[in-house]
């Protein structure tokens, strides 16, 4: 059987059918079940609801199809959710005999045994989220007629688990709807237009009774039209997806077999201003009330107002609805390079507390634009947040994205005590006008005056730190300072935010005094976690950029106190509101 891990899936996916959202397999993936203990995990068993086989030759061997079932774990829980068991899969053949021909993929199924009109899969862990459960390769059986008809019924079982089954049809015969490949211009310039004149050709058994064209495109490109017989969603901003816009056009007439179309008007396919990498990707189907819903995904679309799109020649008369023979040619898609810039702003803090307090930071970056970045294919991430720890003090909290690193940014395997430095992750998409607010709390270990530590966003690899898209590398370091000299709290929790909307880091602190003239009674490093951060910038990898700045020990607690009483909350108030503004 197909193993996968979640992440492994989501990369898969990202150039492929499901990255699109337009296999039925997710979608049609079983009836909702049963109410169950809280504690008895529910699985869902799904698939293509219907498969269409190529008509059994009078020459030669049969064509074969591949039905492909999945198995959903709902768990979001990457680490802790997953099922540790044996499972069992039972595959009930009796409804298409003298219809298909069933058999398993073996290297991809090779626990799978097939007995008469019965099938049994068995292997062990369910990892969260949609995975590859077995691959039915079917054929339409010799004797069988344009037209039969049956169902495959697929049921699991394991101890302490519930698993909803699914049941998936195959009929012989059917259209089979051929998306032909278009010569884009890939290589733009933001403001670019070009045609995309959408061509299709039925190349199977029967007519297909009105056809339903899917187009997506990622945020950097738009397609001007709205057509009255099209519906439009755009991706949720708040999730971490491509931004993208999705239409579902149903275009009515007969598509003969044997017959090719193209679009009575040519669409407009434009790279706006934030376009960088993109995707254009374009689908054809036979259109149906249950093929537009598995579409929807539950997502809300918008009818456009504009004309109405058409598929040249149509011919009328009436045509059987079937199922697409090779769903698997039905999908065209584009990559997109245009020459545009993405100005990645960080942005620091500056707290205060008394020595032992703990205080909130927040850090970390904007895209002032005007692209939006995303790695659609390779789902890798944008960038990366450096954060140096100022000295004398220890991180207490930090985002769950965020993992420790030693002093020069490498790998650390202790990663519940202080670490004097700290390296967050954006995810596979960076939007226009979006970023990467990285909530921290430190505690107080040594007061010093003006201690400060960088915060870098910068490329994924420590080695080669420079952002290829970005034109202003200056402002990609700014500084969270800890009780810097004007600054204090009589609580020393207060914090200031950083301005992360006006293109310029935090200012950076003097630079460090000469460990040799240390005056007596201070120290260059603490026995905290941030003891080393400090020496981060002296690495020459690119990795560490931080200066600790001039510090000096309070003296005693009378002037910890007064220090604290200094803090400017109006300013806090004022760079807090223009980075979010």
């Amino acid at each position: 059987m197909t193993r996968s891990t979640p992440r492994t899936v989501l990369h898969r996916a990202a150039g492929s059918l499901a990255a699109a959202g337009l296999l039925a397999a997710a979608s049609l993936a079983g009836a909702a079940a049963p109410a169950q203990a809280a504690d008895t995990p529910v699985f869902t068993l799904g698939g293509p609801a219907e498969t269409a086989l190529h008509p059994y030759p009078e020459n030669g061997g049969p064509k074969s199809s591949t039905v492909g079932i999945s198995l959903n774990n709902p768990s979001e829980d990457e680490e802790n959710g997953g099922f540790g068991g044996d499972f069992t899969l039972t595959f009930d053949l009796s409804g298409v005999a003298g219809v298909a021909d069933v058999k398993f993929d073996g290297e991809a199924n090779p626990d799978c045994k097939l007995t008469g009109t019965k099938a049994v899969c068995e292997d062990w862990g369910i990892w969260p989220g949609l995975q590859g459960a077995a691959d039915l390769v079917v054929t339409a059986a010799d004797g069988s007629e344009s037209g039969d008809t049956g169902t495959i019924t697929v049921t699991g079982q394991a101890d302490g688990a519930t698993f909803t089954p699914f049941t998936t049809r195959l009929t012989v015969g059917g259209p089979d709807l051929v998306m032909e490949r278009l010569a884009f211009r890939t290589e733009l310039t933001p403001g670019e237009k070009q045609q995309a004149p959408i061509t299709f050709a039925n190349r199977g058994t029967r007519d297909a009774d009105g056809v339903l064209l899917t187009l997506r495109y990622s945020r950097g490109l738009d397609i001007p039209q709205r057509y009255s017989n099209c519906e439009y969603t755009v991706d949720d901003p708040d999730q971490p997806d491509f931004g993208s816009t999705t239409a579902l056009c149903s275009v009515e007439g007969a598509f003969e077999a044997g017959a090719t179309y193209t679009l009575a008007t040519p669409l407009t396919l434009e790279a706006t201003e934030r376009a960088y990498y993109d995707t254009f990707l374009y689908r054809i189907q036979e259109d149906s009330a249950a093929q537009r819903a598995a579409q929807r995904a539950g997502a809300l679309f918008e009818r456009g107002t504009g004309g109405v799109l058409k598929a040249v020649p149509v011919k009328k008369g009436a045509a059987a609805r079937s199922t697409d023979l090779n769903p698997y040619d039905n999908q065209q898609d584009a990559d997109f390079r245009t020459e545009n810039t993405a100005d990645f702003v960080a942005y620091g803090d500056q707290v205060a507390g008394a020595e032992g307090s703990t205080v909130k930071a927040d850090i970390g970056f904007r895209n002032e634009g005007p692209a939006w970045i995303g790695h659609i294919r390779s789902g890798e991430d944008v960038a990366t947040v450096d954060f140096t720890v100022p000295q004398g003090a220890s991180v207490t909290s930090k985002p769950e994205r965020c993992r420790a690193v030693t002093a020069d940014g490498k790998y650390r395997e202790d990663q519940t005590s202080p670490a004097p430095r700290y390296v967050c992750n954006t995810s596979m998409t960076v939007r226009d006008g979006s970023g990467l607010d990285l909530p921290f709390e430190l505690r107080v270990d040594k007061a010093m005056v003006g201690a400060s530590g960088a915060v870098t966003v910068r490329n994924t690899w420590l080695q080669n730190p420079k952002l290829p898209f970005d034109p202003k590398p200056g402002n990609n370091t700014a500084y969270l300072v800890l009780n810097g000299e004007g600054d204090g709290s009589d609580s020393g929790g207060a914090t200031a935010g950083g301005d992360g909307g006006s293109g310029e880091p935090s200012t950076p602190p003097t630079s460090a005094p000469d460990p040799e003239e240390t005056p007596s009674g201070s120290s260059a490093s603490t026995t905290s976690g941030g003891s080393s951060a400090g020496t981060a910038g002296s690495t020459g990898d690119g990795g560490g950029l931080a200066s600790t700045g001039s510090i000096a020990l309070i003296a005693s607690g009378t002037a910890a106190a007064a220090l604290a009483a200094g803090l400017v909350l109006f300013t806090a108030a004022r760079r807090r509101a223009a980075r979010h503004a």
